[in-house]
Parts: structure tokens; sequence; C-alpha cells
């Protein structure tokens, strides 16, 4: 199975935090999965440490760097497919991060790790 990781999840695994989930945990760690990170979390990431809405288990350019070391993650970047699909949904969800996300994961036929119910409205699996 392939997973991408929402925001959220990615950010909560980074720091080992309580919050992330049992399921999404064992999901995560599962050695058969292959597991994403999408470029718009980065991106989001780095606006809200830039703004201090969240603060980073290390600096920003640490942790880009060790996003695929520490954590075996792959970066998913946003192609053509995916624009075409966020520009074609319904506006069930209007944060532009975490439709990015959906487009992707309805593109590549990913499963998301995530707890934004907002998500189902799109069709999308989803762990958590």
């Amino acid at each position: 199975m392939t997973l991408l990781l929402d925001t959220q999840a990615f950010f909560l695994m980074t720091l080992d935090a309580p919050e992330l989930s049992s399921c999404a945990r064992a999901a995560i760690a599962d050695p058969t999965a292959t597991c994403l990170v999408s470029i718009a979390s980065l991106w989001e990431l780095a606006i809200k440490d830039g703004v201090g809405k969240l603060r980073l288990y290390a600096p920003l350019d640490q942790m880009l760097r060790e996003v695929g070391l520490a954590f075996g993650l792959r970066r998913l970047s946003i192609e053509d497919a995916h624009l075409t699909a966020y520009r074609n949904f319904p506006l069930h969800h209007r944060d532009p991060f975490d439709r990015m996300i959906i487009a992707q994961a309805l593109s590549e036929n990913l499963t998301v790790v995530g707890n934004d119910e907002a998500f189902d409205a799109y069709g999308v699996r989803r762990i958590w």
C-alpha cells in the first residue's frame, strides 16, 4: 500500500507525538508500505514555521534534509494531473494544502494518513 501523509500526520510523526493514532502509526511503520509526503505539506510547514504558528523538531533546513533519511519518506511532487484535479474539485474543503493532498491522493490512487474527515467528501481512502 502507498500512503500519503497529510501535513498534520507528518508533523506528529516527526515529533513522535502521542496524538498520532495507533492505527496511523502502525500503517506508517508497516515495512510493506511506501510512505510519501507531499511538497504541499512541506510548503505548509515552512509557512507555519516562518510565522511562528508551530515549532518543528529541528530547524527547517535540517528537517527537510532528514525527511527521507530519518523517516523513510519519499517526497511527492506537484504534477500537472494534480493541478487539474485540484482545479476541478468542488469546495468541500477550503484549505488549499489539504485540497492538493486530496488531488494527489486521488490522481495517484494513494491512501491518505490523516484525521480530517472533510477528506471523505472527496472519496479519498483515509486511515486514522
